[in-house]
């Protein structure tokens, strides 16, 4: 099995099409940040473009996103956040949005709504052995969660949750600067940037085994 992640669109299409062997990909996750401030319109129009070259996808929505974003996602029946789902037997579940920042934006969450949202969509997916968090917002005090200056603004629910249970990949986004990887114990954090910057996931699924890539587009 093979999946392609990316998030952080921000209504910045241009780069979908030209991620390497998007259509193959048996599912595609988009992590969260669709649009900049955008709803259902704006949103639409991104779904609608990656689901030209693969329409097997899901997706949550991200802090950039208004609050309605998300029930278009439930009415398509595609949205992971605070959902579970298990492709070909790996576990992928979610949380969207973000824990507060400075600036107000559309869809932000307290710690304790965090930490609730993805316990329900762990539930769904906790007897598989092969799990992936999908987290828009990235763990607190690790190399994807800085930003100018060094300081560290992820979520702490996302980092005690991943101490505690271990999924194999966190895929996340959300900190546009801080691109790269990190480990919490067994479980490997990847970042990769915003899709404009040309930053994706390619994960294999192999006899298993999970491997996960940071990969870029070629201009």
């Amino acid at each position: 099995m093979r999946i392609i992640a990316f998030g952080d669109i921000h209504d910045r299409a241009e780069n979908i099409g030209k991620i390497d062997r998007l259509s193959d990909a048996n599912r595609v996750i988009i992590t969260g940040d669709l649009t900049n401030f955008g709803g259902i319109g704006r949103a639409k129009k991104i779904i609608e473009t990656v689901s030209r070259h693969n329409p097997n996808l899901y997706a949550q929505p991200g802090n950039m996103d208004q609050r309605e974003v998300e029930s278009y996602l439930d009415e398509l029946g595609i949205n992971l956040h605070s959902k579970g789902v298990i492709i070909q037997g790996v576990g992928f579940f979610g949380v969207g949005g973000s824990n507060y920042t400075p600036f107000n934006t559309p869809t932000e969450y307290t710690e304790e709504e965090i930490k609730e949202f993805i316990q329900k969509g762990y539930e769904e997916v906790k007897h598989v052995t092969l799990k992936i968090l999908v987290s828009h917002p990235p763990p607190y005090n690790t190399n994807v969660d800085i930003v100018g200056g060094g300081h560290h603004v992820g979520s702490v629910s996302v980092r005690e949750f991943i101490e505690e249970h271990q999924p194999q990949v966190c895929l996340t986004g959300h900190i546009h600067e801080a691109v790269g990887k990190d480990r919490i114990g067994d479980t490997l954090i990847l970042n990769p940037g915003t899709l404009e910057d040309g930053g994706y996931v390619e994960l294999v699924e192999k006899e298993g085994r999970l491997e996960a890539t940071l990969k870029s587009v070629k201009n």
